[in-house]
């Protein structure tokens, strides 16, 4: 039996670590570890290729309140489109809520996902997290549609889509910041 061991032990630690990882209570933590790891400072898309949103009416709901993103034309805002159960969106969320304390009084945040309020509750309320979430029952403007999460778009003041990021991002980079910086101070 030792022998069968050593000589397979690799292959054996390999299906250990998958195992593992499809047991929610481990392999999420462990997945939200990688995403962090991993993610990178997103990236500014160029002038010529940025789009203008056209079409600002959407309505979300925020807490049995309707709102429409109309409120948020002539505005910078960040758009996150996440999940709790999703590890990419998990591991960017320490990110954004720090960039959310900072700027949340000059930016328009919407936090958006089409989860139920008492699971989102139960999220935010483990984690600690201030940000406003808006629950999507409607879709998006085309230009904010997408098939993957998460996925963020910020919009200058104009309603071109400057950054328009998919998957795990850090959010709180310096590089980050002078966009944001860059947009609020423009005219």
């Amino acid at each position: 039996m030792k022998n069968i061991l050593r000589k397979h032990w690799s292959t054996i630690a390999l299906g250990v670590i998958a195992v593992l990882l499809f047991v929610p209570q481990i392999g999420m933590p462990i997945k939200v570890f990688y995403n962090e790891l991993i993610a990178f400072n997103p990236s500014e898309i160029s002038e010529e290729k940025q789009e203008v949103l056209q079409n600002y009416d959407w309505n979300l709901i925020a807490k049995d309140n309707a709102i429409n993103l109309k409120r948020s034309k002539g505005k910078v805002t960040l758009i996150n489109m996440w999940a709790t159960w999703c590890p990419p969106c998990v591991a960017e969320m320490p990110s954004l809520q720090s960039l959310y304390n900072d700027y949340g009084d000059q930016v328009d945040f919407y936090f958006i996902t089409g989860e139920e309020q008492k699971v989102v509750d139960a999220f935010m309320n483990k984690k600690g997290y201030t940000f406003p979430v808006y629950l999507q029952r409607f879709s998006p403007p085309s230009q904010l549609e997408g098939n993957t999460i998460p996925t963020t778009f910020l919009i200058d003041k104009e309603g071109k889509i400057v950054i328009r990021e998919t998957g795990a991002a850090d959010w709180d980079s310096e590089e980050t910041r002078a966009i944001v910086k860059r947009l609020l101070d423009s005219e």
